[in-house]
């Protein structure tokens, strides 16, 4: 029998040899190419693009529903609003007073080159909308949350419809990255901030972090401000015109009385002429109906008139973020890019509407 330490050498020589073995398997494996990429025909890919193409218009159907739904709740708001805030206020004897005093004001103290009366008159009137209705509505319903929101979910929905195209057809997950990191899903200036792949798009956790997703819906809150957006109170501006005509009539033949007010030029010398050209109580009450009546015509024919364009025009609408990516996607893929459907056209949507 070997000796203790001759069985001890035994073991030590074993455990050398079995580490020298796994330590040259191990770099024998490791010198072993990688293996080589499954190969996928270009009828494959452009069969795989196709179904892209159809998961990005999939998706636009149930975010497109979640807007209209969401914008016409805005707007029946806008209409209430309206009719117990605004119609009451600006009908009111002591409202109609007040703005006489302003119109004579505007009128007396105008210099060359400044906005006429009728132009100041809309800017107040403006301003006591916004108050009043708009900015009331809007801490409720924000149609530029409405932006974002229907942008993420159409986002959402589309995510969940690419994973089951690579399996589909057998594309391993690599592949498949690869190729949706060479579709521009956001392309604005300057990059890297303002652009994003739809593969960057679709992983974004959380959405709202993606600098490119921050800036597309910053630029569509921009457009939706600017001159040509135009405004959902436009029809503000024409019963200001009407307003401040109406007013400007009944002091013309109060000539004295507002040449007093501006030499005065106090509150006291402009009562002269409120108190000179501001309508009876009883004369306002008949009229008060007609004046209802004309600023129902003017705002709700307004209001109409942008009701698609708030929800579908493709610069400021509320859906102009899906609109946007949706023709980058598509665009990419050599499909012409998404256009506005009908509001007839729109069905229900199968999919379950995001939690406002």
């Amino acid at each position: 029998m070997p000796s203790n330490a001759q069985g001890t050498a035994i073991v030590n020589m074993r455990a050398l040899i079995i580490a020298v073995t796994l330590l040259l398997a191990g770099c024998a494996s490791s010198s072993k190419p990688a293996p080589a990429p499954v190969l996928i025909s270009p009828r494959t890919w452009h069969q795989v693009d196709q179904e892209i193409l159809a998961a990005s218009k999939t998706a636009t159907t149930p975010a497109r529903h979640y807007a209209t739904q969401t914008m016409d709740k805005w707007m029946d708001s806008v209409y209430q609003r309206t009719e117990s805030d605004f119609i009451p206020w600006f009908t009111g004897y002591w409202t109609q007073q007040w703005l006489t005093v302003k119109v004579s004001w505007y009128k007396v103290s105008r210099s060359k080159d400044e906005p006429t009366a009728a132009q100041r008159l809309d800017g107040y009137l403006q301003e006591q909308y916004h108050e009043r209705v708009l900015d009331p509505v809007s801490r409720e319903i924000d149609p530029n949350a409405v932006t974002a929101q229907a942008t993420a979910y159409y986002i959402q929905l589309l995510g969940q419809q690419l994973p089951p195209i690579a399996r589909r057809y057998n594309i391993p997950a690599e592949q498949f990255a690869a190729h949706l990191n060479a579709i521009p899903a956001i392309s604005l200036a300057p990059p890297p901030t303002g652009a994003a792949s739809l593969y960057q798009l679709i992983h974004a956790e959380p959405l709202a972090t993606m600098p490119a997703y921050v800036v597309l819906i910053d630029q569509i809150r921009t457009a939706a401000t600017g001159p040509d957006a135009g405004r959902p109170d436009a029809g503000i501006s024409s019963v200001a015109i009407h307003s401040s005509e109406k007013l400007e009539a009944s002091l013309a033949p109060r000539g004295a009385a507002s040449a007093v007010a501006a030499v005065v030029g106090r509150v006291a010398g402009l009562m002269i002429s409120v108190g000179m050209a501001g309508f009876g109580a009883i004369t306002h009450q008949n009229e008060r109906a007609s004046m209802e009546e004309q600023m129902r015509h003017s705002l709700y024919s307004a209001l109409n008139e942008k009701k698609r364009s708030l929800i579908d025009n493709p610069e400021f609408g509320v859906m102009a973020g899906v609109y946007y990516v949706a023709g980058q996607i598509e665009g990419s893929l050599g499909d012409s890019p998404l256009l506005p459907s009908s509001l007839d056209e729109v069905n229900a949507a199968s999919a379950p509407l995001p939690a406002p």
